[in-house]
């Protein structure tokens, strides 16, 4: 099995390597793609309007100075155009991607961008529980339960334009109660809070924090998954059409 390997956090992210270490368990042809420098937050953005560096580190090993998408679409086009992956994974990214965090992350379109053309593709992501850890982050979570994760995803069948996200839990290992599949959750973002301050300068700067998770009956979400000590996982497709609203205005039409 050809398996490429991106992030958002940049190329030499902890995180990478952790994902280098839990992919070489299932194969030894590894390549790795990623961006040069740390790209969270970018979504599923692509580089248009200035050029894009390409640089070679080492065997198997590149990095790509744009976004996750970019490292992708490289990777597929250009450099393993001859032989492209038959499995991409996306991580294992510093921090959470639930909810509606998926629609922001660049781990998650790394996965999503791979989905687009045609190959599997898997997004990993270890929550952490402290902030200002940094490079800090304990991914102990995601070593020892990545393998029992991913595993029988490689040997099932996953649909076309179909990604799958997974989360670990903030918690040691031998805390973890299993995996569960969820749906993807959302926040209450009619609270979400602005904290405003400032800078040396006099200049104000504000910070965006998070709303509280929308619970929901028998905790079906990524959100309370991961609350309730799980790795969550989540099957996510790339077609946004709301059908019922393209029925209603279909008949409002006529």
């Amino acid at each position: 099995m050809r398996i490429l390997l991106t992030n958002d956090d940049g190329v030499n992210a902890c995180g990478l390597k952790v994902l280098e270490s839990i992919a070489r368990r299932f194969s030894d042809d590894i390549w790795i793609v990623a961006p040069t420098e740390e790209q969270s937050g970018t979504g599923h953005s692509l580089t248009l309007t200035r050029p894009v560096r390409l640089r070679r580190l080492g065997e198997r090993r590149f990095c790509v100075a744009g976004t996750p998408t970019d490292s992708v679409m490289m990777a597929i086009a250009h450099i393993m155009q001859d032989h492209p992956p038959d499995l991409i994974l996306s991580g294992v990214n510093r921090g959470a991607n639930l909810g509606e965090d998926c629609t922001y992350s660049g781990t998650v379109s790394a996965a999503m961008e791979g989905a687009l053309a045609g190959i599997p593709s898997i997004a990993l992501s270890q929550v952490y529980a402290r902030a200002g850890m940094g490079d800090a982050v304990p991914f102990a979570a995601a070593e020892a339960w990545a393998e029992r994760a991913l595993a029988p995803l490689l040997s099932a069948r996953i649909e076309p334009r179909t990604l799958i996200n997974v989360n670990f839990p903030a918690l040691p290992p031998e805390e973890i109660k299993g995996i569960r599949l969820v749906r993807q959750g959302i926040r209450d973002y009619g609270r979400l809070k602005i904290v405003q301050r400032t800078d040396p300068r006099g200049y104000d700067y504000f910070w965006f924090a998070l709303g509280p998770t929308v619970e929901t009956p028998g905790h079906t979400t990524d959100l309370e998954a991961i609350a309730d000590g799980y790795v969550s996982m989540t099957p996510l497709h790339l077609d946004l059409t709301h059908e019922p609203t393209l029925a209603r205005l279909k008949a409002l039409y006529g």
